[in-house]
């Protein structure tokens, strides 16, 4: 079946005259917003994962032309979805499937109803060709599906990215800098294995639930993370790709409102990217925490990752690795600096994580709170150990602590041999200027 990634498609048509502007801005707006529903839909009408997937991508090139052509409809989800629904049942037609299945698709479309600009689509939303009722489960269960454990873990984040969140393939790559061909074929890979794994397009059961939540929201941190700090390449944040994973977060609070991680994530990523306007300077350079002008801080998203972080508490009985992280986070969006914050609860917190999610990064992040509550010295020993552990060997992240922290002890030229090998580590263009900026003050 032939494809047409989400609006990257070229404006304009095979062979006609150029798509209006108008219409490729109608076409990006409701993809970019209604994507989750319609796939979702289209997914539970056609039991077929990517089927759904393809059908959508189709009535999307399909209306870049239809709506320059006769101007966008009056109700643009239901012509997408009565124009996928044509196209799968084309499918259908072409692999000889003409029986129950084919019924129960064409039912409601009579003889020549909704076809492509030749009639108007649905103007009630209680015409949409779905169930009203079904649309949030429709949502839940592609994230399910796009996350399920028998996807790898980059599998995962390349279909999340595509079917639920609607960016294109050469938006992932970008965002990831891989290639556009590995990104693809990561997302025919994924397909594929969930077809011959004949997993179900459906809400896990509730008892399965909250296993399988734990890769939705891993899924969400990786996309987070990478857009609040780039692994490589010349920008320090990648705003876009961040601020898709916490609209995502949004639409997974709203869909699970009785899962205390779902809102300790929420927490945390709005709390974490309210320090974004202040992250970077005039050109892209990045500003640390202790140059930043927090009045440049966004106050909507501290408030809104607060109240996110009181409802996960309320939630539960004791905060999980999200939420302990959003608690870390609202110490340093509530306090007037760096010199003002309560490290040492925020050496608790950490403590408190290392124990529920133990990795050498926490570790690594306690030595700095208790650096900051306590003096290098304690903290040095700590990253000495982690050092001799081998546990972040090839990390930037490691030199760069040890680097700090012997400048504060005054050991000059210990401090800037390791700001130098951070800065060789370190694959962002933005974070090894900083790294080589302080070695260089060294002397």
């Amino acid at each position: 079946m032939a494809r047409a990634d989400r609006p990257a498609v070229t404006p304009e048509a095979a062979d006609g005259p150029p798509v209006a502007e108008s219409a490729r801005r109608a076409v990006e707006a409701v993809w970019r917003i209604e994507s989750a529903r319609i796939v979702g839909a289209l997914a539970r009408y056609t039991g077929d994962f990517a089927l759904a997937e393809d059908v959508a991508q189709e009535a999307l090139a399909e209306a870049l032309v239809a709506w320059s052509r006769d101007g966008a409809p009056a109700s643009p989800v239901g012509w997408l979805l009565a124009t996928a629904r044509r196209r799968a049942i084309d499918a259908f037609r072409r692999r000889s499937a003409l029986d129950e299945r084919y019924a129960a698709l064409a039912g409601p479309l009579a003889d020549g109803e909704l076809s492509s600009g030749a009639a108007g689509a649905p103007e009630r939303a209680d015409d949409l060709p779905w169930d009203p009722d079904r649309v949030d489960d429709d949502v839940l269960a592609l994230m399910f599906t796009a996350c399920h454990p028998v996807l790898s873990p980059e599998a995962r984040v390349a279909l999340t990215l595509r079917v639920v969140a609607g960016l294109s393939s050469e938006e992932i790559a970008r965002a990831f800098l891989v290639p556009v061909p590995t990104v693809q074929a990561r997302i025919t890979r994924a397909k594929k294995t969930i077809a011959a794994a004949h997993v179900p397009f459906e809400l896990p059961p509730p008892e399965d639930r909250r296993e399988r939540l734990g890769a939705v929201l891993s899924v969400l941190y990786v996309i987070f993370t990478e857009g609040s700090t780039a692994t490589a390449g010349e920008d320090l944040l990648r705003v876009d790709l961040a601020y898709e994973a916490v609209r995502l977060a949004r639409m997974l609070a709203a869909l699970l409102p009785a899962e205390p991680e779902v809102y300790g994530q929420l927490a945390l990523f709005e709390l974490t990217a309210a320090r974004f306007p202040a992250r970077t300077g005039p050109d892209g350079e990045a500003v640390l925490l202790e140059d930043q002008d927090r009045r440049r801080w966004d106050r909507s998203a501290i408030r809104r990752g607060l109240a996110a972080l009181g409802r996960a508490s309320t939630l539960g009985r004791g905060l999980g690795p999200y939420g302990l992280q959003a608690s870390i986070a609202a110490c340093h969006a509530t306090a007037p600096s760096v010199r003002e914050t309560d490290w040492e609860r925020v050496v608790l917190l950490y403590e408190a994580l290392g124990r529920v999610a133990p990795s050498p990064v926490v570790e690594l992040n306690r030595a700095v709170a208790v650096a900051m509550a306590s003096g290098p010295e304690q903290a040095l020993r700590t990253v000495d150990e982690l050092a001799v552990s081998g546990r972040l060997s090839g990390s930037h992240l490691l030199p760069t602590v040890r680097g700090e922290l012997l400048t504060r002890l005054g050991r000059t030229a210990e401090a800037r041999a390791e700001l130098e090998l951070a800065a060789r580590l370190c694959r962002n263009t933005r974070e090894r200027s900083v790294l080589l900026r302080k070695a260089a003050a060294l002397g």
